[in-house]
């Protein structure tokens, strides 16, 4: 591989880039946060939450929040995503590709532009997993969302086939 970002490994990565995960989302009732099925890690939705599901930011896109608050909040609700697939693998050096993203943001009506919200998102995974975070995505408006949150994220890792955890 060539190219800084695909150079190191991601948690080399993170630690060059000098960026801290938030706490993992903890599993809660009848769900899990992150589930393997082969190779493929499936992650429940995650958005810009802290402990306690307790959001970081609230509003919706073209009310409260600008484009740029979005993709922060994207952003955020990657680094959120990332900090439960480490709790789950043990290490982000298992995955292997960023498999697929679909990712809901909180619309006023007429914002039309819920994937430049998401670019805060997909930025991230190239910036950690160099070309392997390259991923397929859909981006959704939605009428609402959790707490007001204003992006929700779903993202599917694959992860190297001699990974001894999450089974």
């Amino acid at each position: 591989m060539s190219g800084d970002a695909t150079a190191a490994s991601p948690e080399a990565r993170l630690a060059a880039l000098g960026i801290e995960l938030p706490p993992p989302f903890a599993d809660e009732a009848n769900r899990v946060r992150a589930l393997r099925s082969g190779n493929l890690v499936f992650m429940s939705g995650h958005g810009p939450l802290g402990p306690g599901n307790v959001p970081y930011v609230t509003g919706k896109l073209g009310r409260e929040l600008t484009i740029a608050q979005g993709y922060d909040a994207a952003r955020l609700a990657g680094l959120c995503t990332l900090s439960t697939l480490r709790r789950y693998l043990g290490s982000l050096d298992h995955v292997t590709r960023v498999v697929r993203v679909q990712g809901f943001v909180n619309c006023a009506p007429g914002f039309t532009t819920p994937s430049d919200v998401l670019h805060g998102f997909s930025d991230l995974m190239v910036e950690i997993f160099g070309e392997r975070g390259r991923h397929t995505r859909a981006a959704i408006g939605a009428a609402e969302l959790y707490a007001d949150i204003p992006v929700e994220i779903e993202a599917t890792f694959e992860v190297a086939a001699d990974c001894p955890v999450g089974l």
